[in-house]
C-alpha cells in the first residue's frame, strides 16, 4: 500500500480511537507489530483555538512512525487551519475523520454527518489537500443509513479531491457499532477504487484479519476495538500472514505485563497523577475473563499510587498462577470473541 513515499505491503493498522490511541497505547501497539498507528481524533475547532489538551494530542515520538494525525470538523475554514497546525508536528500523513457516528462529532455536523453532504465532504477534503504539503487520507463509513449507502460515490469524490487512501468502516452511521460490519460494501468500493482502500470493522482475531483481506481485496486492514486490551493482535496477524499458523493467545502473564507496560508509558507521558487515572479505563479489558477479576479491578481503580498498582498486578499474577494450575483460566481469545459486542468506544 502506497501513501506518498510510504510503501508497506498489506499493512496492519491501529485505528484512531478517542481516549485510547494516545502516545502510550500507540507505542505499545507498535512494539507488538502495528505497521501504522493513528492518533486519537482531534477537533479542528479546539486545535485552531489552541486548546492545550487538544494540542498535546499532536505529539508523537519517532518510535511510533509511520504515524497519522486524524482531525475532524464541519467547516472548510476550521479544517484548513487545523490541518496547517497539525502539519507542523510532522506526521507521516494527515487523516480526515468522515466516519465518527457519535453525537459529540456527527451531532455537530462533522464525522459521519458529512456522509449526508458529500459535496461538502469533497470540498473539505480538497481544501485540506491543497493547504498542506503532506499526504492526506480519510476514514469514513459506507453511508448514513441503509437507505442511503453512498460509499462508491464518496470514494470517487475523495479521489477527485486528492485523497491518497481511504479507510472504510463497514457500517452505516445508523448502525453505530451494532450488528456485523458489511465487508461486501468495502469490497465493492475496492473494485471501483484507484487509491488504496483500508478495510475496518469486526477484526477480533488474526483469522478475522486474513478473512477481511481475502473477502474485501483491501490494500490494508485497520483494527480498532479488537486491539483494546489486546495489543498482541498485531503480532498475531503478522505471524499468521507470514507462516499460515495461528499463534497461541496471550496468557495471563503476558496480559498482566502488557497492562504494566501500558501504565508505565502512560505515567511517562502524562505524569503520575493523570497517567495513573487514565489507565483505570483499561484494566478491565486487559484482565477480562480471569478469575476473581472484579476484586482486583476494584483495588486497581481505587489505588492512587501507580507503583502500588504495579504491586497489585504482580500479586494478581502470582494468584493467577495458582488458578492456572487448577485449570480455571479461560483462553482470552475465546472470551473476547464471546463478548466483542460489548467493547464499544468512540472511533
Amino acid at each position: 500500500m502506497k501513501i506518498g513515499t510510504l510503501d508497506i505491503e498489506r499493512p496492519v493498522i491501529l485505528a484512531p480511537m478517542e481516549d485510547v490511541t494516545d502516545r502510550a497505547f500507540r507505542q505499545l501497539c507498535k512494539r507488538h507489530g502495528a505497521d501504522i498507528v493513528y492518533t486519537e481524533f482531534i477537533s479542528a475547532e479546539a486545535l485552531r483555538r489552541g486548546v492545550e489538551k487538544t494540542v498535546r494530542k499532536l505529539q508523537v515520538d519517532a518510535v511510533e512512525r509511520p504515524v497519522a494525525v486524524q482531525i475532524f470538523g464541519s467547516t472548510v475554514e476550521s479544517m484548513i487551519e487545523a490541518a496547517a497546525v497539525a502539519e507542523t508536528y510532522s506526521p507521516d500523513f494527515l487523516d480526515i475523520n468522515f466516519g465518527c457516528p457519535t453525537k459529540k462529532v456527527a451531532g455537530k455536523g462533522a464525522g459521519a454527518a458529512l456522509l449526508k453532504e458529500p459535496e461538502k465532504m469533497q470540498a473539505i477534503a480538497e481544501a485540506v489537500v491543497n493547504r498542506v504539503g503532506i499526504p492526506v487520507t480519510a476514514k469514513t463509513r459506507i453511508g448514513w443509513d441503509h437507505d442511503s449507502i453512498n460509499i462508491v460515490d464518496v470514494l470517487h469524490r475523495l479521489e477527485d479531491a486528492g485523497i491518497m487512501a481511504l479507510a472504510i468502516h463497514g457500517r452505516t452511521r445508523s448502525d453505530m457499532y451494532k450488528g456485523r460490519a458489511n465487508w461486501n460494501w468495502i469490497a465493492e468500493a475496492r473494485r471501483h477504487a484507484t487509491i488504496p482502500v483500508i478495510a475496518n470493522g469486526d477484526i477480533w482475531s488474526a483469522e478475522d484479519a486474513i478473512a477481511m483481506f481475502s473477502q474485501t481485496g483491501a490494500d490494508g486492514i485497520m483494527i480498532g476495538r479488537g486491539s483494546i486490551g489486546n495489543p498482541f493482535i498485531f503480532s498475531q496477524v503478522k505471524h499468521l500472514m507470514k507462516t499460515g499458523i495461528v499463534a497461541p493467545p496471550p496468557d495471563y502473564r503476558e496480559r498482566i505485563h502488557a497492562a504494566i507496560e501500558h501504565l508505565r508509558l502512560s505515567v511517562q507521558y502524562k505524569g503520575e497523577k493523570y497517567g495513573n487515572l487514565e489507565m483505570r479505563r483499561h484494566y478491565a479489558t486487559y484482565l477480562k475473563g480471569l478469575p476473581k477479576v472484579s476484586q482486583v479491578r476494584n483495588s486497581l481503580v481505587r489505588e492512587e499510587n501507580w507503583e502500588h498498582v504495579i504491586e497489585i498486578l504482580l500479586s494478581y499474577e502470582a494468584e493467577c498462577a495458582g488458578y492456572a494450575r487448577e485449570g480455571r483460566i479461560k483462553e482470552y481469545a475465546e472470551y473476547i470473541n464471546d463478548h466483542s459486542d460489548k467493547l464499544v468506544l468512540n472511533y
